[in-house]
């Protein structure tokens, strides 16, 4: 019934377009190690980031970026980015499905 309902409601509503999926980011390679490229961290103590908010991934690679925000792979990393790639990689980021739970020790 809700496939239904949801079938009708945006048959409805002329010019409704869903949001296509994010093109891959051009700098995603250099956080797969770390964060995986859905957003499932590999890592103990590296946080996962799928399903993430955008505003906030966006907000934190920018405090890194600058040095607002401490942690030296990460410092490291944002200084090679530039506002586009900080917009992509949050968009990305944010659009893969939530991860819950602990990052898997290694």
């Amino acid at each position: 019934m809700h496939r239904f309902l949801a079938a009708v409601l945006f048959a409805s509503v002329p010019g409704l377009v869903l949001a296509a999926a994010p093109p891959r980011p051009a700098k995603l390679g250099q956080c797969v190690a770390c964060h995986g490229e859905e957003g499932r961290s590999r890592v103990a103590g590296t946080p996962h980031l799928g399903g993430q908010d955008e505003v906030y991934l966006a907000k934190a690679l920018s405090a890194y970026r600058s040095g607002e925000r401490k942690s030296q792979p990460m410092n490291s990393l944002a200084n090679t980015l530039q506002p586009a790639d900080i917009a992509a990689l949050a968009r990305w980021y944010a659009r893969r499905p939530a991860v819950v739970g602990r990052p898997e020790k290694k």
